[in-house]
């Protein structure tokens, strides 16, 4: 069990983070891709879940090699069992709001977006941090920092205890 998840609100680093783990030659998905997650039909509206199946045969492929998963879906939780630990990726909400604003992904520009944005950290950033292994505050860390962190927890240093 070698794989790591980042999980975060929209901004808070996780694509970056991602780059610069790749760039350090370690295996990366971003699972914010059709390969990776499809819409379903959930009981309050459509939902963006990740393709379970798919994960764990990309888990099953890698064995104990190391990789860096990067996302946040509702049904997350269900691969937690298969990881080494969970990293969630935070930031105050203008710091998200500011990085949102000016990168290159369009989502978190229009009014809509940036509601929807401050009510999942309101709601959704409590339940990750109950169950993260690891919480690391990317406005006080550099991406290089935050990389450090992830790459140690790779190589089995710091918490490794996946989370229930």
């Amino acid at each position: 069990m070698a794989a790591v998840l980042l999980t975060g609100m929209s901004g808070a680093g996780k694509s970056a983070t991602l780059l610069e783990l790749a760039r350090r030659g370690v295996r990366v998905v971003d699972t914010d891709a059709d390969e990776w997650s499809e819409w379903v039909q959930a009981a309050d509206g459509p939902d963006w879940v990740w393709r379970l199946d798919r994960l764990n045969a990309l888990l099953d492929e890698v064995g104990s090699a190391p990789l860096v998963l990067a996302g946040c879906r509702s049904n997350q939780g269900a691969l937690y069992p298969r990881l080494r630990a969970v990293v969630l990726l935070t930031a105050p909400l203008p710091v998200l709001l500011a990085r949102v604003q000016d990168r290159a992904n369009p989502y978190g520009r229009t009014e809509e977006d940036r509601a929807r944005i401050a009510e999942h950290v309101a709601w959704v950033e409590p339940l990750l941090r109950r169950s993260a292994t690891l919480v690391l505050d990317t406005a006080q860390l550099s991406v290089a920092q935050v990389a450090d962190q992830v790459e140690a927890l790779l190589k089995g240093a710091g918490a490794g205890v996946p989370p229930g």
